[in-house]
């Protein structure tokens, strides 16, 4: 049995489709007991129950493999980076009290313990409390994730459609590698059929400049908005504006999101071994990206 933590969700839904497809039987622990379940009777579901170890111990039991993807995007109310990862360290221990074999964990590339950003020093610290638990190990470790559903590209693309003017934050000179989400849900099944301990990031075969990527999407869809740069501080402001009038009032990117995109942190530097090219996925699905919105509150919280 495998359990999969955020099958309903987005990349952990991948990843469940995955094993699925391959004869496995699947399980997941999810933060929302009221999503509806795409996979129908073959996947159930119990809560994360984080507050409760005895009990997410039991929801793991007879699990071989846990794939792990829970995390959050942004603090929102209680939920902060540091509970992000006190909840994680409380998986990881309720793991091994289960008898799981091992965890295939979802990370970022670039993680670091002394990363002024705490989705990253986030992500750092929970990698070190696994490479540090009892458990068999992979960590996966993603750059930016494309595809359906994939929020960045997606709201991208949304906002190419929807306004006349897209500002681009700084130069737009710092680099972007996106990775399709099939392929980290493939490389993550497979890592999670080894017995070795391994760290590996998760990257695509192109790098982009975030200004190309930009006017790489507005090519695509055909879009007539004028791209432009102004400084970050102006395009948060902007961001916000607009997150105030979208569904749910979204955070459409938050400081640290510009900040850690404009210091390179979404590139790879060790081989790409995603195989989906971004240029070639917009083109066969430029009629169908970005025409909504994708809230990332929605999907997480309400």
């Amino acid at each position: 049995m495998n359990v999969v933590t955020g099958a309903f969700s987005y990349t952990g839904k991948y990843i469940a489709r995955r094993l699925l497809a391959t004869g496995e039987r699947v399980v997941t622990l999810t933060g929302r007991s009221n999503r509806e379940n795409p996979f129908g009777s073959k996947v159930s579901a119990s809560p994360f129950n984080f507050d409760n170890p005895s009990q997410l111990t039991k929801s793991l039991q007879g699990a071989t493999t846990l794939y792990n993807t829970y995390w959050v995007r942004f603090s929102h109310t209680r939920v902060t980076f540091d509970m992000a990862v006190e909840n994680t360290e409380t998986l990881i221990k309720a793991a091994e009290e289960a008898g799981v074999r091992r965890i295939v964990h979802i990370s970022i590339t670039n993680p670091s313990e002394e990363s002024p950003f705490p989705y990253f020093r986030g992500k750092a610290l929970v990698g070190k409390a696994i490479t540090h638990s009892k458990l068999s190990y992979a960590i996966i470790r993603p750059t930016v994730i494309f595809g359906a559903e994939a929020v960045l590209i997606n709201n991208i693309t949304w906002l190419l459609r929807k306004f006349p003017i897209f500002a681009i934050f700084g130069s737009g000179h710092y680099r972007i590698q996106p990775v399709f989400v099939e392929d980290v849900a493939e490389i993550a099944v497979s890592a999670g059929q080894r017995d070795d301990n391994v760290v590996m990031d998760a990257a695509g075969p192109e790098i982009f400049t975030f200004d190309e990527l930009v006017r790489l999407i507005a090519n695509k869809i055909h879009s007539r908005a004028k791209v432009i740069h102004v400084r970050a501080m102006l395009a948060l402001f902007l961001a916000r504006l607009i997150g105030c009038v979208v569904k749910d009032k979204d955070m459409v990117i938050t400081k640290d999101e510009i900040k850690g995109l404009m210091s390179n942190l979404l590139v790879s530097e060790g081989p790409s071994i995603g195989q989906t090219r971004l240029s070639e996925w917009l083109e066969e699905n430029a009629d169908r990206v970005g025409t909504r919105y994708i809230s990332d509150l929605e999907r997480h919280y309400r």
